[in-house]
């Protein structure tokens, strides 16, 4: 093998393995962001349960006569 060829080769390993590097990366903090975002979700949910009236025939509600 040539030195022109084996240089050539070692190049592109070297741009493959960061380029790798660089999308393993922004995996991570997509994933970051993607924990934190069901987190908050969660936490929303929570809030809007707490705060949002029951509807009428619901646990712990009559339905009025005129339903």
């Amino acid at each position: 093998m040539s030195d022109a060829r084996l240089t050539e080769l070692e190049m592109r390993t070297a741009f493959q393995e960061d380029t790798l590097t660089e999308l393993n990366n922004a995996l991570v903090s997509q994933q970051r962001q993607l924990d934190l975002l069901r987190q908050e979700l969660a936490r929303l949910r929570e809030h809007v349960l707490t705060i949002r009236p029951q509807e009428p025939g619901e646990a712990g509600q009559e339905v009025p006569p005129h339903y």
